[in-house]
């Protein structure tokens, strides 16, 4: 294996997800190539320091106290058929809580189910950025143009890139590679606005719970970083950079104007 082999590779090989034989490959050109050992040290340290797990959280105080309150039963008086009530009130106590506490809590699932995705799908557009500007390669194909970048993903990645802004005065066009985004393969394009590097990755959508309907943008910002994603068909995208959110919001305009 060369270096580029292996540097395409090393998310596959650090998270034990390549055959034995092509992990040993791997191993053994490490021990021989500073260089590529380098960039190991690199990757493994950014995934550790920028992995988030988001704790889950139990139903509060209040909310337990406020589905507690829709139930209290106050005391009758006895009548007939006093001596079989008792055994009623617990299952009176039950569809209570259940009509009244589920949608609730229901709710409140999929609010945190949401946010959670949301920002682990943002904060992996993020990571993704900070290993473009830590490596030692950004680019494996420098711009000479759309024309020339499209046609170098052929072959590399298991669907084709929908970009189509050349890039301009205001946003140029510096190259590509080939990166990840969570489980799966993205083109990674990355733009310029004066001094700032800017990384648009294009990824298969399906299976990803996306924080916005089909043809929404999502506009955020995540330690520093603004961010903008959106959906297009099968594809999603995600734009970040360290610039102004509304210079980030006029590139993602032109992307998305593009036919």
């Amino acid at each position: 294996m060369n270096c580029d082999d292996v540097r395409m590779t090393l998310r596959d090989y650090q998270e034990g997800r390549l055959p034995t034989a092509a992990l040993g490959e791997i191993r053994a050109h490490l021990e021989a190539c500073p260089d590529c050992t380098h960039v190991d040290a690199v990757e493994q340290e950014l995934t550790s320091a920028l992995e988030h797990r988001l704790p889950q959280y139990p139903a509060s105080l209040a909310l337990k106290r406020r589905i507690a309150a829709q139930w209290k039963v106050s005391t009758p008086k006895r009548s007939g058929w006093s001596w079989w009530r008792p055994s009623l009130i617990p299952a009176f106590a039950f569809v209570a809580l259940v009509l009244v506490g589920a949608p609730i809590v229901y709710y409140e699932r999929v609010a945190f189910r949401d946010a959670n995705a949301t920002s682990a799908i943002v904060g992996e557009a993020v990571n993704d950025h900070l290993r473009v500007l830590s490596s030692q390669r950004p680019l494996e194909i420098e711009s000479g143009g759309l024309h020339q970048v499209k046609p170098w993903f052929e072959g590399r990645l298991d669907f084709a890139p929908s970009v189509s802004f050349e890039g301009d005065i205001d946003f140029p066009l510096k190259g590509g590679a080939v990166g990840y985004f969570l489980d799966r393969k993205a083109a990674v394009l990355v733009y310029a606005h004066r001094l700032h590097p800017i990384s648009l990755f294009v990824f298969r959508a399906s299976g990803l719970h996306w924080p916005t309907k089909d043809g929404g943008t999502l506009t955020t910002q995540e330690r520093g970083f603004n961010v903008v994603m959106w959906r297009q068909s099968s594809l999603g995208y995600a734009l970040v950079s360290d610039v102004d959110r509304r210079a980030l919001a006029s590139l993602a305009a032109k992307l998305q104007s593009m036919p």
